[in-house]
């Protein structure tokens, strides 16, 4: 996850922290709480931005237009044997 910018990182990591305890995707609103700043428009824009290129580039779920869950979907890793 450290090939991520902090920004991403964090929202990642808000949303990992959900799946073990079995709780559902959220809305931008809901994860702009979670990660503590205020919940103006831009602010939540840009989290549903930032989510937005997350789930296009496979380390999140868009469940919905609104809704956001972690994904499980292995990642490729520079340098790794692939396992056949």
């Amino acid at each position: 996850m450290t090939v991520l910018a902090p920004d991403y990182q964090r929202i990642l990591g808000v949303l990992e922290e959900r799946q073990p305890a079995g709780q559902g995707p959220l809305k931008a609103k809901e994860i702009t709480v979670e990660l503590g700043l205020q919940t103006t428009s831009a602010k939540v824009e840009g989290v549903r931005s930032k989510a937005r290129r997350l789930a296009e580039r496979g380390w999140l779920v868009q469940e919905t237009s609104e809704m956001f869950s972690a994904s499980r979907r292995p990642v490729a890793v520079p340098g790794a044997v692939p396992s056949a």
